[in-house]
């Protein structure tokens, strides 16, 4: 028997009760892990509150993990017991010491990077990897403002851009979080609880905006983010932390030409060459000291109500479920 975090149903963080679980035989194009480290990911809250109804229920919630793999199913190519593997999956059950994973959706860790650096990193990796370089591609000389710049996927997308060459604009919201975001590469950070971040934008960039937003709050920041871009701007919508965008008037991009996007990235890794293609951009970016490897704040497996708590608390993290 395995051990799992289960929902039956939504609720609080006490909702998610670890309880025993049976592995089913292997299906062709499986692979058997045993897992080291699980992400924790703003998307489990959205899950187990009910605010995104994606899971069965009762389920297993989680959507990344790495693991060793213990087991091949027959036709899983590419794949051998003892590999070290990362996988993302969106239809779950991340939160569990032992699963049945589909092969396709697996890529092998190179040896540099550690369990807990691909555990802590990996969804929020390639999240940065595909908003930069595939949503809208960020060239040298770009102005760009990231939302929750010292967050997860904010603090990975500061230090991408920044490296590439553009001029970057952070938000957090307290003192200490905006001394994060100057550390991992932003050029100007904005106490969004302190000052208008449209008009302290408009402000450093001589009233000509940024020519990308990337903003992970939503309702909160959308108007702000519309305000900051310049002529042609485009506002990247990867997420809803403070709730969902209300409907809009779409003539309201017409004065400036600008463009939104909602992306998600499983879009982008449809198939296992483009994800594996991805996952090789971002490995890479963590060899060559482009993003420095985190370690996320470990937590027992069956204390995962602990770091949904965390989480929900913007304690400072990211966090990792170790079986």
């Amino acid at each position: 028997m395995a051990q799992a975090i289960m929902l039956r149903q939504y609720g609080d963080p006490a909702a998610l009760r670890a309880e025993p679980v049976e592995i089913a035989a292997l299906a062709p194009g499986e692979l058997r892990l045993r897992q080291t480290a699980i992400g924790v990911n703003f998307h489990d809250i959205y899950v187990r509150s009910g605010a995104y109804k994606t899971l069965a229920l009762p389920g297993i919630p989680g959507l990344e993990a790495v693991g060793v793999v213990e087991a091949v199913g027959q036709a899983a190519r590419g794949f051998s017991v003892g590999d070290r593997v990362a996988y993302i999956d969106s239809s779950y059950g991340a939160y569990a010491d032992e699963r049945n994973i589909r092969a396709d959706l697996c890529v092998r860790l190179p040896e540099p990077i550690e369990d807990r650096v691909a555990g802590t990193m990996f969804l929020k990796g390639l999240t940065a990897a595909v908003l930069l370089h595939r949503v809208r591609q960020v060239r040298a000389g770009d102005t760009i403002l990231v939302h929750a710049a010292a967050g997860g996927v904010g603090r990975l997308l500061v230090q991408w851009a920044s490296h590439i060459g553009a001029r970057v604009i952070g938000t957090t919201g307290s003192r200490e979080k905006a001394t994060a975001a100057r550390a991992y590469g932003c050029d100007e950070v904005i106490l969004y609880r302190e000052e208008d971040v449209a008009e302290r934008v408009l402000d450093l960039t001589r009233g000509a905006g940024v020519d990308i937003v990337y903003d992970a709050v939503g309702r909160d920041t959308f108007d702000g983010s519309l305000k900051s871009l310049g002529l042609l701007g485009h506002l990247v919508n990867y997420g809803q932390a403070s709730g969902p965008v209300a409907p809009f008037d779409i003539s309201r991009l017409a004065m400036k030409g600008l463009t939104i996007s909602r992306p998600a990235y499983a879009h982008h890794v449809r198939t296992p060459e483009t994800l594996h293609a991805i996952a090789a951009m971002f490995f890479g970016a963590i060899e060559t000291g482009i993003l420095k490897a985190e370690r996320g704040i470990a937590y027992p497996l069956t204390d995962a109500p602990l770091a949904h708590r965390a989480l929900e608390d913007r304690a400072a993290g990211p966090f990792l479920l170790i079986p």
